[in-house]
């Protein structure tokens, strides 16, 4: 799907994913403490949100014009402190990266499907960005999801497992803290009487 179809499905509800960070996100991120961090793939700014109400300052990068612009909304309605620690850029992320390498304290990609070679320049950008004593998160739809699971991406050449992660970032000088399959209640697209099934990374690099 190209930015035009991502803006046409973003006009299709308020809140497509929801107000609230994703769980896995806040799982893992609610005991960092708050520094500089990169949210690619961004979409409404969930995360991002949340992100800066706990005080980090956020960078989300996103395509869909229509998700930032929503984004942007819902930031104006907070606080000043919060929507002034929230920066918002369009951008392809399947031809460039706009990131300071090194300068981030949290990297998170959640839920960026594409084709294994344009997610390991995604990723490969993720973990030049992340600074010293940083942590890189990345979260989405397992392969096995297709078979065991329930909702996401139906072309297998899109998913990926922990595995898949790993391999893309192991020349990053990285440290894996997690790296695992993870199963939650179905979202509105899936079947309710099954789980879906998540992959995550989570990486730190050493100070």
């Amino acid at each position: 799907m190209d930015s035009h179809a991502w803006d046409d499905r973003y006009r299709t509800a308020d809140l497509v994913w929801g107000s609230g960070p994703n769980r896995w996100v806040a799982g893992e991120c609610a005991d960092l403490p708050p520094g500089r961090a990169l949210d690619l793939a961004a979409g409404e700014g969930r995360n991002g949100i949340w992100l800066a109400e706990r005080g980090w300052r956020v960078t989300a990068v996103d395509f869909s014009r229509v998700a930032l612009d929503r984004g942007r909304t819902l930031a104006a309605a907070l606080p000043a402190p919060v929507s002034d620690r929230l920066t918002w850029i369009e951008a392809d992320l399947r031809t460039a990266v706009p990131a300071e390498e090194g300068a981030y304290d949290l990297v998170l990609v959640a839920y960026l499907h594409l084709p294994a070679d344009q997610r390991r320049a995604v990723l490969t950008a993720a973990a030049r960005a992340l600074a010293p004593g940083g942590t890189l998160l990345v979260v989405g739809h397992d392969t096995t999801n297709l078979t065991e699971g329930t909702g996401g991406p139906q072309d297998p050449a899109v998913l990926f497992t922990p595995e898949d992660l790993l391999a893309d970032l192991a020349d990053h000088g990285l440290t894996t803290v997690a790296a695992e399959r993870r199963h939650r209640t179905a979202g509105p697209s899936g079947d309710p009487d099954r789980e879906a099934v998540d992959a995550l990374v989570r990486l730190h690099r050493p100070e």
